[in-house]
């Protein structure tokens, strides 16, 4: 069941002309600061693939991807769930070197999304991924590309609040480093999201890292496909959000599988029938490059930054009956 939340005394922080304003220098600012941050370079990427690709990524596992016949290619194809295969195959394709990566505009369709203040059928994020080293797949190199990205996101607001200084909300660069283990071990009793919540609202920025493989409880911290991230070396990074009182996700990165991880993921999750995909091949087969990559939310970024209850507020989207009509009678204005 969709869920919505209007904050007590919630009034939109622009107005409708300052929110596209401010909407436009978010994403133009970020994707610059970042890409020179990160040594990435943008690229053009699809909004489909083929369905025997296996480039598809399949999230939780339960996701339908939106598919349809192209008769004048003689194929069936789905709109991407995101790039998280696709980019690793484009830096071997376009000939990057180690150091070097790519990002570009990801827009997803994802139907079963259940709504919510920050969920949408639609989803636009920036993709990216950079070539690394052996010696870069280790824990205090994820940690330094997340630093990375918090310092970008910091840097955008302030100048973002020079433009628009009516906008209030505070981050923190200092991030809080957890496994999913050390969170479940501090708040046993309580489900994951609101784990990351308690543990935001006292660090105010964090990254939970290794989710995917089971925890001493014997569920995992979240679902992460097997075939992209390494479980060990993956992580979310989140701020707190005021206006809504809890954690709010930005963006979900990690250092890749190698032949090996994804042979070990593939068994533990009983995936066994992947090894047979193109792109699963080139894994195992050692042919394409270790990598490190994620993506970063286009219009949970805005909100965040711009002080918004409502995901509906900087993207233009769908939405059902009761959550137009909470919107409507609270005066929060979706796009």
């Amino acid at each position: 069941m969709n869920q919505i939340t209007i904050p007590a005394g919630y009034r939109p922080p622009l107005d409708a002309y300052d929110t596209q304003r401010a909407i436009i220098f978010i994403k133009n600012t970020f994707q610059k600061e970042f890409a020179e941050a990160l040594n990435l370079k943008r690229v053009s990427a699809p909004l489909f693939v083929s369905e025997g690709s296996g480039l598809n990524d399949n999230l939780s596992g339960y996701e339908r991807p939106v598919a349809f016949d192209i008769p004048a290619v003689g194929t069936e194809a789905q709109v991407v769930h995101s790039l998280a295969k696709w980019k690793r195959l484009a830096l071997k394709r376009y000939n990057f070197s180690v150091g070097n990566g790519l990002y570009t505009d990801m827009n997803a369709i994802r139907r079963d999304e259940e709504l919510d203040n920050i969920h949408s059928i639609y989803v636009d994020q920036w993709d990216w991924e950079k070539i690394i080293t052996p010696e870069n797949r280790n824990l205090d190199y994820l940690k330094h590309i997340v630093r990375a990205i918090v310092d970008v996101i910091c840097d955008v607001k302030d100048r973002l609040y020079a433009r628009f200084p009516q906008l209030q909300t505070q981050l923190d660069r200092n991030v809080a480093f957890i496994t999913s283990q050390e969170l479940e071990d501090l708040y046993p009793d309580l489900p994951p999201s609101a784990r990351e919540t308690a543990y935001a609202k006292l660090h105010k920025t964090i990254c939970v890292m290794q989710i995917g493989g089971a925890l001493k409880s014997g569920k995992p911290h979240g679902v992460r496909a097997p075939d992209y991230d390494d479980w060990q070396l993956n992580c979310d990074i989140i701020f707190w959000n005021e206006v809504l009182g809890q954690a709010l996700e930005i963006s979900s990165m990690g250092i890749r599988v190698d032949s090996e991880s994804l042979s070990r993921q593939l068994t533990i999750a009983g995936c066994e029938e992947r090894r047979a995909l193109p792109f699963h091949q080139m894994l195992l087969n050692g042919e394409l490059p270790l990598t490190i990559g994620g993506g970063i939310g286009q219009s949970r970024l805005c909100m965040l930054l711009m002080g918004c209850a409502h995901i509906g507020e900087v993207q233009s989207s769908l939405w059902d009956d009761e959550t137009l009509r909470a919107c409507e009678a609270a005066g929060v204005p979706l796009l």
